[in-house]
């Protein structure tokens, strides 16, 4: 597989993203906005506690869960289900299967370029301040680089397995009409799902097993515990595996499902 010819796709969608000055700016103001909605009020559960940790966490430790949930989910939470539910209703599904290109990788490469976008603005930024607010105000140490090296490989493992599990997903788009109402109750699901509402630990032993078990948790709540270096040598080599595992289950299930449904597929018109 030639990536370069994929390429055009990924810069295409940044620049698309990068042209109105004013969407930029709105983007970043409202993205960071749900983030510290979370941290006053997990501040505010933390003052009314009688005690300095809950689920494993301290107070400095789920502030940087918190923002680095936010990082991770907002680069993590690309969906190219919509990109199928565009191309489906207008028909350009049917250009799309004519070409000598392989559909799912022309919608994992615009959505690593929206990927791209989302790292660089606000996430960069966001990121950083943290890391300073970290050592001027919480008197923590930075991060070291080897926590950052496994965040930043996990966190590429964790946006395959979102834009797989998505594409999974899309091929709803072929069998129904209203994709919007489904996309609204998968966005709610997943915030929960994946411990970006509450992390996976505050929940009871057993379903803490079965949540990081499912590919959810692998795409933001496993980032973001290698980040607070949560877990040992054993485990990180153990969730990396988990991670693995996923991508290639997801993919060779989405392409049973694509074959399934490209047979089925009848385009009129033209």
């Amino acid at each position: 597989m030639n990536l370069k010819v994929y390429w055009p796709f990924t810069e295409n969608e940044l620049k698309r993203n990068l042209a109105y000055k004013g969407s930029f700016y709105l983007f970043m103001l409202c993205s960071c906005f749900g983030a510290f909605i979370s941290y006053y009020l997990w501040m505010a559960i933390y003052g009314s506690s009688s005690t300095g940790v809950l689920g494993g966490f301290t107070k400095n430790e789920m502030v940087i869960y918190i923002f680095m949930t936010y990082i991770t989910s907002n680069i993590a939470g690309v969906s190219i289900a919509d990109y199928i539910d565009d191309d489906v209703r207008e028909g350009t599904v049917a250009m799309s299967l004519i070409k000598p290109i392989d559909y799912r990788m022309s919608l994992i490469a615009k959505a690593f370029g929206t990927m791209l976008y989302r790292f660089f603005a606000p996430s960069l930024f966001v990121w950083i301040g943290l890391e300073v607010y970290k050592v001027t105000v919480l008197h923590m140490s930075i991060t070291s680089v080897t926590y950052i090296l496994l965040y930043l490989l996990s966190l590429i493992l964790s946006c395959l397995i979102g834009l797989l599990l998505d594409f999974c997903f899309g091929m709803m788009a072929f069998v129904t009409t209203y994709m919007f109402g489904l996309n609204m109750a998968k966005e709610a699901l997943m915030a929960f799902l994946t411990g970006q509402l509450i992390p996976i630990s505050f929940f009871p032993g057993v379903l803490q097993k079965i949540f990081e078990f499912l590919p959810f948790s692998s795409m933001v709540y496993t980032p973001v515990m290698l980040y607070l270096g949560k877990y040992s040598g054993r485990e990180i080599g153990f969730v990396f595996a988990r991670q693995l595992i996923w991508v290639v289950l997801l993919y060779a299930f989405g392409s049973f499902l694509w074959k399934r449904i490209t047979k089925r597929l009848i385009v009129l018109g033209g």
